[in-house]
């Protein structure tokens, strides 16, 4: 399992974004707040503050190649 902290900073970041993590089989959530939702679904992370970072979690024991493809979403 992987976890760390992304910023979706335009509509263009969360299409790209949806568009990345549905490519891979495994399950990923998005945490803000209090709230959890399905990263897979667009719907679901226009649910959440965009405006704050917020912390992704990867349910895989192989999710290098995701991680490597989202680096450009993660903040330090």
């Amino acid at each position: 399992m992987a976890s760390f902290t992304i910023l979706l900073n335009s509509i263009n970041d969360v299409k790209n974004f949806v568009n990345i993590v549905n490519k891979y089989s495994c399950d990923v959530d998005l945490t803000s707040g209090r709230y959890v939702v399905d990263a897979k679904s667009i719907m679901g992370i226009f649910s959440l503050d965009l405006t704050k970072p917020i912390k992704i979690d990867i349910h895989s024991d192989d999710s290098q190649a995701l991680v490597d493809e989202l680096q450009p979403f993660v903040v330090a």
